[in-house]
């Protein structure tokens, strides 16, 4: 997902290839809830910024889309520290784009003073993100960029998603003191609503959402040497996946999180899922196999499903399916070129790294077979691949 540039401040703590330690040095979330119910909802409490005092990246990210003008992209909040130096940092990053006239974009990236986290709220000068009191919207307003001045928000329709007990994936052999972890927490379909000015022109934000509230306690380049993310939002289904990939230290293992919504319920969280690259051509500067489609399956049980009927094999079975080509490439974003020159010398002499982010926005068809009936629609994807180490 975007989380190598929200990291990579954090490089420079890191610039030497790890040693293989192997499969039993990582243990995602996914192990943890094997032949059971994987998730749980969300509360507040799981949306508070968690602050650990180690090296780590934590991130705020809200996806939109904007069927009827056209618009779509994200804001977020980056939140870095860096302990062997004892730097903290903060970052506004925006994109928007609009696929009715493709040349209408704005990306912006803003450094954040005098910042401050309360609970679940994120304050710094001019900006300010905050979970409302019934813990169903956030506000999110942002003045410190005249050409992405953002007044939004963001209001939950359904139920937040948390794998697991508590979302940890640890990188370690003790999962009590771990060296690493990931973490993750959704609201796969939301309503925004709100404005957007960029310079003099402002424009009415009226869609749907995805957020997302992550964390990565490591150095991005030892967390994952690939990622994929999916955010399709439908007349009346949403569809989240996001894929990681360990790099070759942790025996390149895989994990998966799938979110199926229909309109304010969760019909299935999955983690046996498969973002499959198509037709994909080398990108001629950096040699990264660039897929010109990618299909997306997910394939679990229903939400009610007990750990019971999973394991005697009675529950019921979910499957879903979207499929488009990648015909509009919203971002290119060579990561190395994105962050200051201190940390880019030192980070650039990791071997066999060269992280590059792509970004599309497409029509799909999305199929999804539950409850004995095969439901379709079209609707609008928002596709990443992220390239890191070989």
């Amino acid at each position: 997902m975007f989380k190598l540039l929200q990291g990579t401040l954090s490089t420079y703590t890191g610039i030497v290839a790890e040693p293989v330690y192997g499969r039993e040095a990582f243990h995602p979330i996914t192990d943890t809830v094997k032949d059971k119910q994987p998730f749980r909802e969300a509360t507040t409490k799981d949306l508070e910024w968690l602050q650990p005092p180690s090296t780590n990246v934590e991130t705020q990210t809200f996806y939109f889309i904007c069927d009827k003008s056209g618009y779509l992209g994200f804001f977020q909040v980056i939140h870095s520290v860096v302990v062997g130096n004892v730097y903290t940092t903060a970052q506004f990053t925006f994109r928007i784009f609009n696929k009715l006239k493709k040349d209408e974009a704005v990306w912006t990236s803003t450094h954040l003073e005098d910042f401050m986290i309360k609970g679940n709220n994120f304050y710094a000068q001019n900006f300010a993100i905050e979970l409302n009191e019934d813990g169903n919207s956030y506000t999110f307003k942002s003045a410190v960029n005249p050409e992405s001045v953002v007044d939004l928000t963001v209001t939950k329709e359904a139920p937040g998603v948390i794998i697991g007990e508590n979302g940890f994936s640890y990188y370690g052999t003790d999962t009590k003191n771990p060296w690493g972890s990931m973490r993750h927490v959704f609201w796969p379909r939301n309503d925004v609503k709100g404005t957007i000015k960029l310079g003099e022109k402002e424009i009415d934000i009226e869609g749907k959402a995805m957020y997302v509230m992550a964390l990565q306690g490591m150095k991005p380049h030892h967390a994952a040497s690939t990622w994929n993310f999916l955010n399709y939002q439908g007349p009346h289904y949403s569809a989240v996946q996001m894929e990681f990939t360990t790099p070759n230290s942790y025996a390149k293992t895989k994990v998966s999180i799938g979110i199926l919504v229909k309109d304010d319920k969760i019909i299935a969280a999955t983690v046996d899922n498969n973002a499959i690259h198509k037709d994909s051509e080398p990108d001629k500067d950096v040699g990264w196999p660039v897929p010109k489609e990618i299909d997306y399956d997910f394939a679990g049980y229903t939400a009610d499903s007990t750990d019971e009927a999973i394991q005697n094999k009675t529950a019921k079975v979910v499957k879903a399916s979207l499929k488009g080509r990648l015909d509009t490439l919203v971002l290119r974003v060579d990561v190395m070129g994105e962050i200051p020159g201190f940390v880019k010398s030192l980070a650039g002499v990791v071997a066999g790294t060269k992280p590059y982010i792509y970004q599309w926005i497409n029509p799909y068809h999305f199929e999804i077979e539950h409850d004995g009936e095969v439901s379709k629609e079209e609707g609008s994807c928002w596709s990443e691949a992220t390239f890191i180490s070989e």
